[in-house]
């Protein structure tokens, strides 16, 4: 401790700062047994390169999550395109396909789907997330929908604003594309 608090007065740092040091060098494995890891001669040079190096290698790690989140989100999709596979009363079923969509999803109807649990509930595989969409106009995004694969029903309906959609719209996503995604999970699960 003595020879810590005489570094630190020597280099003219605090000890915040070299709690942030040593906080980089554990996140890079190096060894702080060493003592030109411990110490360093020019702390605040030393201080800098591993706050960047750290600084680099969370990057890539997030980058690395993110790339393997995106692709087991599109494993999940592609596992249940079968159930988008619907086109009735004028209406399309979509299947989101990545959470950049969900957040599409959500700014275009200024709703919450693109924020908060909605990916994870999807990469667990609790609930799936589906776009209604007009046949004539498929970019465009009608409604939003939330299906539970645990209990096989509609969690959640929403329009722009999370408003409830139109009669018409409730019915065909009820009565006519409920029991084909039901039908098409059996299918999955067989």
């Amino acid at each position: 401790l003595e020879r810590f608090f005489d570094y630190i007065e020597k280099q003219d740092i605090e000890i915040r700062t070299y709690l942030d040091y040593f906080n980089a060098c554990i996140d890079l494995q190096l060894d702080m047994t060493i003592q030109k890891n411990l110490f360093p001669h020019d702390f605040k040079y030393w201080h800098d390169v591993r706050i960047e190096e750290a600084h680099i290698r969370k990057e890539e790690i997030d980058e690395r999550k993110r790339q393997e989140m995106f692709a087991n989100f599109k494993s999940i999709s592609d596992k249940y395109l079968s159930l988008q596979e619907f086109s009735k009363q004028g209406y399309i079923v979509i299947i989101a396909k990545s959470p950049a969509e969900l957040e599409k999803e959500g700014e275009l109807l200024h709703h919450c789907v693109g924020r908060g649990s909605y990916s994870q509930k999807f990469l667990r595989e609790q609930s799936l997330i589906f776009f209604i969409r007009k046949k004539k106009n498929p970019e465009i995004p009608i409604a939003t929908v939330e299906y539970s694969l645990e209990n096989h029903e509609i969690l959640q309906c929403r329009g722009d604003h999370n408003k409830r959609p139109n009669q018409r719209l409730l019915n065909f996503v009820n009565d006519m594309w409920l029991p084909y995604a039901n039908k098409q999970l059996k299918q999955i699960a067989a």
